[in-house]
């Protein structure tokens, strides 16, 4: 992400706040935060940020897609528990 530059430091540290905050509150196993991670960098805009608030706005956008992969991850999770 660093040698990337641009919002993919952004992204990658607004990632791993929700994928953590989600696994601490067991919505999502430990292995899923490196999925959410790489899928969040994997979406993420090649932006250049040359104002705070171009950070901001990729920082709620990666959030945004974090949260979006926790569900969906949780959501499989939760469904191969029901089936077993």
């Amino acid at each position: 992400a660093m040698k990337k530059g641009g919002a993919f430091p952004c992204a990658l540290n607004a990632a791993d706040e929700i994928a953590v905050s989600a696994f601490l509150e067991r919505r999502l196993p430990f292995l899923g935060i490196p999925e959410v991670i790489e899928r969040v960098l994997s979406r993420t805009a090649r932006v250049r940020l040359e104002k705070m608030e171009d950070v901001l706005t990729a920082d709620a956008e990666a959030r945004r897609m974090a949260q979006e992969e926790v569900a969906r991850i949780a959501g499989g999770v939760a469904a191969q528990v029901r089936s077993a």
